[in-house]
């Protein structure tokens, strides 16, 4: 008789090792850190922080509308550098702020001269502060997005 227990112990420990084993070894999805939008969050652009950055371009991909909003939590005013193809544009970013690119009525940066079509991602640098500049992929999008439309620049 504990012959017969001590095989059903051991039959039902390796049915519960086998069926969670998987889960030992698996990441979990919500570790994983993501951005739940269209756009991206580049996380080493201190001082400032960069939130859902977009490009918005036309048909050919020569011109695009930056899109993003920039986060100041220091106490005094940055500025960031994005540059994109060759090109550079500022933002100044006042202390303990929020800055919107083409959101809430504030206008994006237009970039021309650019080789990104809808669809691609295109290296991005971001430089704050002192700190070095960074790159990230930013996707680059076009008008299909009812919202995103009207930031379509026109050719």
């Amino acid at each position: 008789m504990n012959t017969r227990r001590l095989a059903s112990v051991a039959l039902a420990a390796v049915v519960v090792l086998s069926t969670a084993g998987c889960s030992m070894i698996s990441p979990q999805a919500t570790t994983i850190s993501y951005s739940a939008a269209e756009g991206v969050n580049i996380t080493h652009s201190a001082p400032l922080k960069v939130r859902n950055a977009l490009f918005v371009a036309n048909e050919k991909g020569t011109e695009a509308n930056f899109l993003a909003a920039i986060v100041n939590d220091t106490d005094s005013d940055e500025t960031l550098l994005v540059g994109v193809d060759g090109s550079t544009q500022r933002v100044r970013v006042p202390a303990r702020s929020t800055v919107s690119l083409g959101f809430d009525g504030a206008d994006p940066l237009l970039f021309t001269g650019l080789s990104s079509k809808p669809g691609t991602d295109v290296r991005t640098s971001f430089q704050s502060g002192t700190g070095e500049a960074v790159e990230d992929r930013v996707p680059v999008l076009d008008g299909t997005l009812s919202y995103l439309s009207a930031f379509v620049p026109s050719n």
